[in-house]
Parts: C-alpha cells; structure tokens; sequence
C-alpha cells in the first residue's frame, strides 16, 4: 500500500506544478485558488458522505482544521501561485522537495523530536545546492527583486506546507481520521482564501478555456483530493520525515515536464545544484533513527 500511495504522490504532484503554469493568466491567484479547493472540498465531502466515512469533529478539533486549511490550502498555495509568475514552475518544485527539512526542525519545535545528526550536512547541502541551481538567474537578473521574491515565496509556502504537515500528525495523534480531518481542513481553507479574494475586490470568474478548466479540475481532483489524501494518508502511516521521502523524487517528473512546456533550459549549474539538493533529501533517509521509529510512526498509527 505504501508503495501505491508514493506511486500516486510523485506522479501527480509531480505534474500539477504545469497546471500551475497554465492557470497563469487574467484570473487572480486567490481565485483560482478558491476554485481550485471549493470543488475539492465539496466532492471531497460528498464522497465521504456517501460511503460513511465523514466523521464528526470536536469544536477543538475544527479549529485546528482551520489552522490546518489555512496552511496548507490556503495561503501556501498563494504563495506558489504568486512565485510562478517569477520563477520556472519546475523550479518552485524544486524547491517544495525541501519540504523533508522543514519538517525535521518542525518535528524538533512542535513534537520534542530531535533532528539526527545528518539533518545539518542535509540542510548545507540543500542551501548550497538552492544558490547553484539559481547562479544563472541571479547573476542574469542582477539580484533582481521579483526573482528573489519567487525563491522566497516558494519557500515560505513550502514551510506553510510543513506546519500542515505537523497538525496532520496531531489530528492523528488523537485518533481523527485522515480524511474527515483533510477534507474540513480543505473547505476552511477555501472560505478563506474566498474571503481573502473578496477583500481584495477581486473578480470570481474563471477563465472559460479548455486549458484553464482542464488545470482546474486536474489540481482540484487529482492534485487536491487524490494526492493529498494518499500523501497525508503516508504520513499517518509512516511519519512526515518518511513521508516527504517523496519530494525527492517529483522533482523530477515536474522538471521534465517543464523542459518541454516552459522551455527550462538545463545548464551544468542547474544540473549540479538539482543534484546537491536530491542528495541533501537522500541524506536524511540514509539511516532511520531510533526516535523517528519508536516516536512519530508509533503515535501515528494509533
């Protein structure tokens, strides 16, 4: 079941990255973002219902449902969104792939769970490898503001994405399941990023064109409902570390994609820094720790 649940993570997280892209456009990010999770969660929710899965929630429950949405589908996405106009998608994936260190040093702030020794050399690697594969952006771009604003962002949303990661494990910690606590999670967050789309005055009409819609639906069901219930389904199973074992791997299949769609041209630098940043990931699941064992998948599959 594991191997499936990887299987599905890699493969469609690994090409929502160009959906992204392609939602690039007329329509607000907080929009398409909206869209995007109104009909995640609404079918989400009714499939739930159906089958008899759609648990219910203590009222302390759902608010950390709405932390959760907040984080992880809400304003990290806006996050992403906003970086694509700056940066290469392919990047951006790049980036979210370090998604395994954040999770260690939030492990370590929220759960007392210690990061192993090779998370240090890990997090050398990833940074160094970070500045490799930009070099010909920045010295191109002259530290330009708006590329210095899509690494940021990218980053920023990649660690909303680990404290998602941190309220999954305490939902499941308490015996809640994954589903019902994802879906809530979902629809809290696209009330928000609706209210925050409201504020801004911004208009709700999408983009009627088959590669607009298209997007839409693939992010909302594959990219939403399938993938993220298979990948926080994992880190129920076997903890976020070994979890995000996956960005590692999607990388890749968005970068290729991204050589063809987005014309992302590979120079030996790319190549060297990609590299620096894949081995920094692999660093950190050389050799299981006896704490990440006993700890987090212990509590998680209680």
């Amino acid at each position: 079941m594991n191997v499936l649940l990887y299987f599905l993570v890699v493969v469609i997280w690994g090409t929502t990255w160009i959906a992204i892209f392609l939602q690039q456009g007329p329509v607000a990010a907080p929009v398409s973002i909206f869209w995007r999770f109104a009909v995640a969660s609404v079918t989400l929710m009714m499939v739930l219902k159906v089958i008899g899965r759609l648990r219910k929630l203590q009222v302390r429950d759902h608010l950390f449902c709405i932390i959760q949405g907040c984080c992880v589908f809400c304003f990290n996405f806006w996050c992403f969104y906003t970086a694509a106009k700056w940066i290469n998608t392919g990047l951006e994936s790049v980036i979210f792939s370090m998604a395994v260190l954040f999770n260690a040093i939030n492990s370590f702030l929220f759960y007392r769970q210690q990061p192993p020794g090779r998370f240090y050399l890990a997090a050398l690697l990833g940074l160094i490898g970070i500045v490799t594969l930009f070099w010909d952006d920045l010295q191109a771009s002259g530290l330009s503001t708006e590329l210095l604003m899509g690494i940021g962002l990218s980053a920023l949303g990649t660690y909303g994405f680990s404290l998602g990661n941190m309220l999954s494990i305490r939902h499941q910690r308490r015996g809640l399941e994954t589903l019902t606590t994802n879906s809530w999670a979902m629809l809290y967050g696209t009330i928000v990023m609706g209210a925050v789309a409201l504020i801004r005055g911004d208009n709700f009409m999408p983009e009627f064109t088959f590669s607009y819609m298209g997007a839409l639906l693939y992010l909302a069901i594959f990219g939403s409902v399938i993938a993220f219930g298979a990948y926080f389904t994992l880190v129920g199973r076997i903890g976020p570390s070994n979890a995000a074992y996956s960005t590692l791997l999607f990388p890749l299949v968005a970068l290729t994609i991204s050589t063809f769609y987005e014309g992302y041209v590979w120079h030996a630098n790319a190549v060297f820094g990609l590299g620096l940043i894949l081995v920094g990931n692999l660093v950190m699941f050389a050799k299981p720790e006896t704490w990440f064992k006993r700890g987090v998948m212990h509590k998680s599959a209680a």
